[in-house]
């Protein structure tokens, strides 16, 4: 499911949303302290700091939070950012999805082989 609904985001040019949630997701399972600072780092490089490559939409107290955190970071200190990235896909893109040709066809065709 997830898989699929990455592919239907590329087309929107929004992967980067799903891929920093799945990337929050296996960041809150590291127990390593020194793992834990090498992930939150590639995840700011990647996705939180201005002109990162994948650069996700947070307001800026969010943003200024990790920032702050990021020198000594918690297992909890992207929960903002991923909250406000699942509610983009919630109230936007995961509802587009359902509605699109991508979506409509997966579903007649698994609908199809189905029966």
């Amino acid at each position: 499911g997830p898989m699929i609904y990455k592919t239907y985001l590329k087309t929107e040019h929004s992967d980067e949303n799903i891929e920093f949630w799945l990337a929050c997701e296996a960041y809150k399972k590291i127990t390593s302290q020194r793992k834990r600072i090498s992930m939150a780092r590639k995840l700011f490089t990647s996705y939180i700091q201005p002109q990162a490559p994948n650069e996700i939409n947070i307001d800026s107290p969010a943003r200024k939070a990790i920032i702050r955190n990021i020198q000594d970071p918690t297992q909890s200190c992207f929960d903002e950012a991923q909250r406000i990235i699942y509610m983009h896909m919630e109230r936007d893109s995961y509802p587009r999805f359902l509605e699109s040709q991508f979506y409509q066809k997966l579903k007649h065709r698994l609908q199809t082989n189905g029966n």
